[in-house]
């Protein structure tokens, strides 16, 4: 099944895809090993069946903007030739009678655009998100009600927002209390107890 030329086109079109992502979002490991796997698969069909060299080389070669433009934001025109790239490569890959592409062109041309667009989307989309700041503006803490944890005086902790943070008070705040964060110093918020806390 994996020597119909149309087959190994989807694999080699999944085998791409995850190793594009694994790229712009490396780490779990489960991108890298899908995309080896994928692309493994595709070798054997490329080996086995009738390829153009060239179109091999434009995937290749269609790596290297890819690989630029996921360095710094800015660079979608790179982007949008390395996918062209690839699924140029891909399309024209394998060879039928007469040298024409064996890939149907109907199923050639959906899952290009549905790769094209979804890469399109998902990878400018995480470039943008790995080169931005972060931001957390813990001055939005202050005057938020919370609840003690620990009992809260030099150190303790509290519960704000949802989250657990260090905190002290110059008052001793018993456990369980409700409290309101009335500054910070860093990370560690200086609360006092809710004189008429909310239930």
């Amino acid at each position: 099944m994996l020597l119909d030329p149309n087959v190994a086109y989807l694999v080699l079109l999944g085998g791409m895809l995850l190793m594009l992502l694994a790229i712009v979002s490396p780490g779990t490991g489960v991108l890298e090993v899908g995309a080896l796997f994928g692309l493994a698969l595709a070798g054997y069909a490329v080996y086995n069946l009738n390829f153009n060299a060239w179109a091999l080389l434009i995937i290749l070669l269609s790596i290297v903007p890819f690989l630029f433009a996921v360095r710094r934001a800015g660079r979608e025109f790179l982007l949008g030739v390395s996918l062209v790239g690839m699924v140029t490569g891909s399309v024209f890959l394998f060879t039928g009678e007469g040298g024409r592409p064996a890939v149907n062109p109907v199923l050639a041309t959906v899952a290009s655009l549905l790769l094209t667009g979804f890469l399109w989307i998902a990878v400018r989309k995480t470039i943008q998100a790995s080169l931005e700041r972060p931001s957390h503006d813990l001055g939005v803490l202050i005057g938020q009600p919370g609840e003690a944890r620990t009992q809260v005086h030099d150190e303790g902790s509290v519960q704000v927002n949802g989250e657990l943070w260090s905190a002290r008070s110059d008052h001793l705040i018993p456990a369980g209390s409700h409290i309101r964060v009335v500054g910070r110093e860093g990370f560690v918020l200086v609360v006092e107890k809710e004189k008429n806390p909310k239930i």
